[in-house]
């Protein structure tokens, strides 16, 4: 009697263990229970025709929970897909729970916040089951008719048989299926099926949620009109319903043991598939439209259809594809991009050249709501009507005398055939550089003849006339009163657009020569240089706060006698800054060379420099998500000018924080061009046997090799970058194991937890994809090879198109910098005036 007791302990105790290892049992999720991404857990509806569960799409690590045919294999099977927004990555901890209130709750990670939910407002009792149609139910427990949430009335992209595709009268709302981004990312793509939104009973397919390319005909009680295959079908039964609620269609197949699926696909058709018998393989009933051409936007914007069935687009020439994923996935959503921009968005002709219209001769012209037309005499006035207009990117002048233009992205081009198709001509306009004709080369051979003697004569002209200057430095006669000077008046007088040679030629003149000042106006405008004027310290010197008569704000840089800087940096900054204009780029007002002192004037900035809140405990709770965001957005859009849109094209090999002022708007500018270089229009890459530069934001080929280029700056971004939403500074890291920002933030994005980077006093934006999209693009910055990472041109097309993907970064160049700091290197006792990190300043011609 005793041991009695005893076995029925034990007994419960197998039994509650039993319970927790296999909590998952038959088509239900109870109270409670959790589905475990780990134990690879899933549920399988009563008949065994579907299942729920973790999946992974194609190579990529991202995790989705979704439902698929059992009886199939998983890849290209997916039928319902829960967080194709959010997806979660590869961790031990992801789940599905349903809680007590009655919700299913999505979680990744460690993260209390769940991806994704049901969002039931009132607490109750419920049940999730995995129903044999496929749809995923919450039912209150105690009355299981009692429908609470379901998966059909949230499709992805597709319609299984007995779902409800609807159009609510009250309140006016819609379903629609939505395409997969590509074969291997469930997210939203361009592609969607609705109910038309006319009002007749035809379902359409849409691109972009705004351009209808395709219907199916309007219901004629047995069929759609122009699927003329549903008329003899016996398998399929389609019923369309219209009431004061509403109206809606749905579909059954005929026989219980087939199976099937409407689809929209990545591709921009509505496939209908079937599986009857035999082999486990799905075959195409019908899909609309027949034609893969007749699919709007199928190539994206500037892509041309070839009709090719392995690869059906291509780039137009002089652009280059967006996405990464092109050639394996045949994504072309985001279309091409230009390679080089045109000339006239510069609003200059570089070297007398000018954009140019490349003829295609038998083409389906573009589909555009930014087209226009109208009568011309000839075709060489559509040219000039396009020339003349910069946002025109192609047009066409046909055989009646009309002249088309067209702005922006051109979609649906498609290049003819020759057997039997005859098309149309259109002009394509781009930039000078891509042009390869006969008179093009003739040109360069007479530029690479002419350039370097006229450079030579240049070289020697500057010499003479800068050693006259030189020897004259001390007569401050010619010099400006400082105090006294306007600036708005004296350096805005020609700035209307409509300027005579002669005032052209004065802007020329006052953009080459700089207004100089007198040493005493300056020192009376910084009241003797006073220590209260004083606003800050950097690599050149100190910067102090000087005041107008007129009211007026400046800043005054000052060449340190010990900064390690002379003559060469004073003169680079002043002859660079003077040729570029742009409103993220600090403006230079002025100069002073007296008394031996060599002194900068430019536009005050009332709110310091970004170091001065991004690192401060207290000041960094100013900089809120939407400041950051405009700040990197500024930082972009000014190195992408200095690269790629200014008269020179310049690389700036000191950008850090200290170097970003903020005006009043808290709008960055760049500053600080003393190590900065210009290289050839068509060059991008140079180099020096002597470095320059920031510990912590120096590219390694740079340190290492002595080789700076467009992408040394796209490295120094990529760290200021993580910077900005980290709140944290690459070099404080000493006493952390992971020696340097760029380790840390790489080993949180291996680890799946990059939002533990994120400064938490910036706040979060509503979408958790928004802030991983700028870690992605900082690492994109900072790997190590120059040649992965991507241009300021990219960053600009990553940070404005938000929803395109992106390509996953490789190991930083972290290690780099860890040697660095573990060898001996010495630092010139002269750089330590730098409050911003050790700046290496010893500088050398090219």
């Amino acid at each position: 009697m005793t041991s009695k007791p005893w076995l029925l302990f034990a007994l419960l105790l197998i039994l509650s263990f039993g319970k927790a290892c296999f909590s998952i049992s038959g088509d239900t999720l109870s109270p409670g229970q959790s589905l475990s991404y780990s134990k690879n857990e899933t549920i399988v509806s009563r008949g065994g025709t579907f299942e729920l569960g973790f999946f992974r799409a194609g190579s990529s690590l991202k995790i989705y929970l979704g439902i698929w045919y059992k009886m199939f294999d998983q890849k290209d099977n997916i039928v319902w897909v829960a967080n194709r927004e959010d997806p979660l990555f590869d961790l031990p901890s992801s789940r599905l729970d349903l809680s007590e209130d009655g919700n299913l709750l999505l979680f990744g990670g460690s993260s209390d916040i769940p991806f994704w939910l049901t969002n039931l407002t009132f607490p109750r009792s419920t049940e999730a089951i995995l129903g044999e149609d496929g749809n995923f139910v919450l039912r209150d427990r105690s009355n299981a008719s009692s429908i609470l949430w379901e998966s059909f009335d949230h499709p992805t992209d597709t319609w299984l048989p007995g779902a409800k595709f609807w159009i609510d009268k009250v309140p006016q709302k819609q379903q629609q299926l939505v395409s997969w981004k590509n074969l291997e990312d469930p997210a939203p793509g361009v592609f969607s099926v609705v109910l038309d939104p006319n009002g007749s009973n035809q379902v359409c397919l849409q691109w972009n949620t705004s351009q209808i390319y395709w219907c199916s005909g309007v219901w004629n009680g047995s069929s759609f009109s122009s699927i003329p295959e549903m008329t003899l079908n016996s398998i399929y039964n389609f019923s369309f319903v219209s009431n004061e609620k509403g109206r809606y269609f749905t579909h059954y197949i005929c026989n219980p043991s087939h199976r099937s699926k409407l689809v929209m696909s990545s591709t921009g058709k509505l496939q209908l598939w079937t599986w009857l018998s035999g082999p486990l393989v799905w075959k195409t009933f019908w899909h609309g439209p027949l034609d893969q051409s007749d699919v709007y936007g199928l190539c994206g914007g500037f892509g041309v259809y070839r009709g090719n069935s392995s690869s059906p687009c291509e780039c137009l020439k002089g652009f280059e594809p967006f996405s990464m994923n092109y050639t394996r996935l045949n994504d072309w959503a985001g279309g091409c991009v230009r390679k080089s921009p045109l000339q006239c968005e510069n609003n200059t002709y570089g070297n007398g050249t000018k954009d140019w219209f490349m003829k295609m001769p038998n083409v389906r012209l573009p589909v555009s709501s930014k087209a226009y037309n109208w009568a011309a005499s000839a075709r060489i006035h559509c040219e000039a009507a396009c020339m003349n207009n910069c946002p025109c990117t192609a047009y066409a002048y046909n055989r009646s005398g009309y002249c088309m233009i067209w702005e922006g992205a051109i979609f649906n081009l498609q290049q003819l055939s020759d057997a039997g198709e005859t098309g149309e001509y259109i002009y394509l306009k781009l930039a000078p550089n891509e042009n390869q004709s006969t008179k093009g080369k003739k040109w360069k051979v007479w530029i690479a003849v002419l350039v370097p003697s006229i450079g030579l004569i240049l070289c020697l002209i500057i010499c003479f006339s800068t050693r006259g200057k030189l020897k004259h430095i001390g007569d401050s006669s010619s010099s400006n009163n400082l105090l006294l000077f306007d600036f708005d008046t004296e350096l805005h007088t020609i700035n209307d657009g409509m300027n005579t040679d002669k005032d052209m030629k004065k802007r020329e003149k006052k953009d080459a020569e700089l207004p100089l000042f007198s040493y005493n106006s300056v020192a009376a405008a910084t009241n003797n240089f006073s220590a209260t004027n004083k606003l800050g310290e950097g690599g050149f010197g100190p910067v102090y706060m000087g005041n107008l008569l007129s009211g007026q704000k400046i800043a005054v840089k000052m060449l340190s006698k010990k900064s390690g800087q002379g003559i060469e940096e004073f003169r680079n900054e002043t002859k660079l800054i003077a040729k570029v204009q742009h409103k993220n780029l600090v403006r230079l007002l002025g100069c002073c060379i007296e008394r031996d002192e060599m002194i900068l004037i430019y536009e005050y900035m009332p709110n310091k420099s970004l170091d001065f809140y991004l690192f401060d405990p207290t000041k960094k709770t100013m900089l809120g998500w939407e400041t950051c965001i405009c700040i990197i957005e500024g930082i972009t859009q000014g190195l992408l000018y200095l690269h790629q849109y200014s008269r020179l094209r310049i690389i700036h090999r000191d950008l850090k924080p200290s170097n970003i002022p903020l005006d009043s708007e808290m709008n960055p500018k760049i500053s600080d061009f003393g190590m900065a270089r210009i290289v050839g229009g068509n060059e991008t890459q140079a180099n020096t046997i002597r470095i320059v530069g920031t510990y912590g934001y120096m590219s390694p080929e740079y340190v290492i090799q002595g080789l700076y280029s467009i992408k040394s700056d796209v490295f120094s971004f990529g760290v200021l970058l993580l910077e900005i939403l980290s709140g944290k500074k690459n070099t404080d890291f000493y006493n952390h194991s992971s020696l340097g920002l760029l380790r840390y933030a790489w080993e949180l994005w291996i680890d799946d937890r990059s939002l533990e980077l994120i400064n938490p006093t910036i706040g979060y934006p509503s979408s958790s994809s928004l802030p991983l999209r700028f870690i992605n693009i900082g690492l994109l910055c900072v790997q190590e090879s120059p040649t992965d990472r991507p241009t300021m041109f990219n960053v600009v097309s990553m940070i404005s198109n938000e929803h395109a993907p992106l390509p996953t970064p490789k190991q930083p160049a972290f290690t780099t910098y860890q040697n660095m700091m573990d060898s001996n290197l010495t630092i010139d006792d002269a750089c330590n005036c730098s409050n911003n990190g050790v700046t290496i300043s010893v500088m050398a011609a090219r």
